[in-house]
Parts: C-alpha cells; structure tokens; sequence
C-alpha cells in the first residue's frame, strides 16, 4: 500500500438548493458532489500540490472504448510528450480495494498503456509499475 500525504488545500465546495457541488481543478466547472468525486477531487490536489503535476497534463472522466464497451477513466497523468504516465482508478471512500477494482483498472490499463496505476478509496492507495511485460506492487511513485 501507497502512504499518501493529502495537502491541507481543500476542494472548494457550494450549496445549490439543497445539492452541493465541488469545483474541479481540471475540468473546470462545478460537478455534483458525490462520494467518488470527493475522492475523485482531493487525490488531483495531491497530485498537483504534492508531486507537483501540471494541470494541463491531466485529464478526467474522459471516455475510452474496451473491445465494444464505452467506459471512463477517473484520472489520467500524462507527461509532457503527451503518453500516459499514470491511471488513477477512485472508489468511494467505503467501495474496499479488493480483486474485482484492481481488475477495473488493469482493464483499463490495456487502452491507457499508462507506466503507473493507482487504486485509490482516498484512505487506501495501491500502485503498481510496468516494468517490461510484468506489473509490480510500488510503495511510492518514482516519476
């Protein structure tokens, strides 16, 4: 397991009605506040204050196609020439990370061909590495 050591800077969040909304850094617009995006919106803060990414090298809930199926990434990290770098998978903060999630992601993995993966639930992270043709378990990202 990954130790993720969340920024003190929070998403900014406001009332609707009676809906709250959370401002996304990188999609910039308001989205509904539900418990994935809350997990969803703080791990890009700890991508962009702590490990220091530009915004304008992620992206978010962006449509891929598996064989026939249309699915969407929760967060991609691209370096500066444009191929992927990491695929975050986030899981409400209650969703374990079990087998079914971590196969989610490496279904993922195969269109994203990313070198890093990480599971996240925002109190657990799991990350693993491509090396050559096997994938191996990391304790921490060493971009």
């Amino acid at each position: 397991m990954m130790h993720v050591n969340y920024p003190d800077k929070k998403p900014t969040i406001k009332m609707e009605g009676h809906q709250e909304f959370v401002f996304c850094l990188v999609r910039k617009r308001w989205i509904v506040l539900t418990p994935e995006e809350w997990v969803r919106q703080n791990f890009l803060l700890y991508l962009v204050e702590v490990l220091g990414f530009q915004l304008s090298l992620i992206a978010v809930e962006k449509q891929i196609i598996i064989g026939e199926v249309k699915r969407r990434f929760d967060i991609v990290v691209y370096e500066n020439n444009m191929q992927p770098l990491i695929l975050v998978e986030c899981k409400e903060m209650h969703v374990e990370i079990n087998e079914k999630v971590l196969h989610q992601a490496i279904h993922y993995f195969t269109v994203i061909q990313s070198r890093y993966i990480l599971v996240t639930n925002g109190l657990q992270t799991y990350g693993f590495e491509k090396k050559g043709t096997t994938i191996v378990a990391i304790a921490e990202l060493t971009t």
